[in-house]
């Protein structure tokens, strides 16, 4: 298990919606999972002052503001999460940076790759300050044990990995316009907002991405609002096929618009001696097959996995979407205390930014981000 700081962290948290919340009660129960100094909850910033006093009280933060500039300056901070809208992610994480603060920031990191890239710099440039990237679905015990698996030749050689994320938080076409359907506001659209959660699992697994060719479709050409119908600027689904470094090859799809599916992250690795399927909406369970068995068998998380353990000891009890948030504030607070930052840190955002920003430039033309390995075979 990673060592945990001794000595408590101040924290500073900017906004205060789902993934606010999701990241208060990481901060809040860290060190009652993992051990170590219990963080300290210096300031809860939101831009409306009485949502942020009333988030500062029930999130258990010292002091409330509507300034989150001041929030970053103060030296009492060690380590700032940002969880704001996608517009905001680089002036915050910028100023966290040049503050000499710990960053944890939600994805997508930015909202062009001129913006993640000129932040992933910056970040190189500080090597003692810590960043990492909201990648929550990486700290599931059962991914854990099925990269482990993959990665000691459990299913043989990796040769094809398939994979989806589909919502349908904008299947209805009277939804509303928001800012999250623009360019300037939100950047990508299913990419940013699901397609790099499952690149961010696909690269885990499968290593880098050599190539890849991609569609993206604007379902829903225009959405209602109070000044009358606006444009939809950014994609509702993404397609792509792929290929990776290893010379495996891969298909990816997203989408924002898909009737009935709410968290449906799925994805299976076929290998030369077996295959491990995964689906979000079941995520304690994996299902597996290797050669010479009738079919797939199911693999429940339990106890026998570290990270599910810190929180029940007893199998069979579920593990759940906070839980993986907790599990990443113990990766953050252990790198600060001087251990390996698993990540994704800035430079390895940099990476799944190219590749969902690859997928939105393609429009059916290939693009190389690497070279396939001579001699792999598919």
């Amino acid at each position: 298990m990673p060592e945990m700081p001794q000595t408590p962290l101040g924290v500073a948290l900017i906004g205060t919606g789902f993934m606010g919340k999701c990241h208060a009660m990481a901060w809040n129960n860290v060190a009652t999972v993992f051990g170590g100094a219990r963080p300290r909850l210096d300031w809860l910033c939101d831009a409306d002052p009485a949502s942020a006093e009333t988030h500062a009280a029930q999130f258990g933060f010292a002091r409330a503001t509507t300034d989150w500039q001041a929030a970053i300056a103060d030296p009492a901070v060690d380590v700032v999460s940002i969880t704001t809208p996608n517009g905001l992610h680089r002036p915050m994480a910028e100023a966290a940076l040049a503050a000499g603060k710990h960053v944890w920031l939600e994805k997508p990191m930015a909202l062009t790759l001129a913006d993640a890239e000129a932040m992933a710099g910056l970040a190189a440039a500080r090597p003692g300050q810590v960043t990492m990237l909201g990648y929550n679905y990486l700290r599931n015990p059962a991914f854990a044990a099925a990269r482990a698996m993959i990665a000691a030749g459990g299913i043989g050689r990796p040769l094809a990995f398939r994979g989806v994320y589909d919502e349908d938080y904008s299947a209805d076409p009277t939804l509303p316009w928001s800012w999250r359907m623009t360019h300037a506001g939100g950047g990508l659209g299913a990419l940013g907002d699901l397609g790099c959660h499952l690149v961010s699992q696909m690269v885990a697994l499968m290593g880098p991405v050599a190539e890849l060719t991609a569609m993206t479709q604007i379902a829903v050409a225009q959405r209602p609002s109070a000044d009358g119908p606006k444009a939809v600027e950014n994609e509702d689904s993404a397609m792509a096929l792929i290929r990776f470094e290893s010379g495996a090859q891969g298909s990816f799809a997203t989408s924002r618009v898909a009737r009935g599916r709410k968290c449906r992250l799925q994805w299976e690795v076929h290998g030369s001696d077996g295959t491990i399927v995964f689906d979000q909406e079941n995520m304690n369970e994996l299902w597996v097959h290797c050669t010479g068995e009738p079919g797939f068998t199911r693999h429940l998380t339990g106890p026998d996995q570290p990270d599910f353990a810190a929180f029940c000891p007893a199998p069979g009890h579920n593990f759940g979407f906070n839980e993986q948030k907790v599990i990443e504030a113990r990766d953050l607070c252990a790198a600060i205390a001087g251990g390996p930052n698993p990540g994704p840190d800035f430079a390895a955002g940099l990476a799944i930014e190219r590749i969902i920003h690859a997928m939105a430039a393609s429009d059916g033309r290939p693009v190389t981000l690497g070279s396939p390995s001579r001699g792999a075979q598919t």
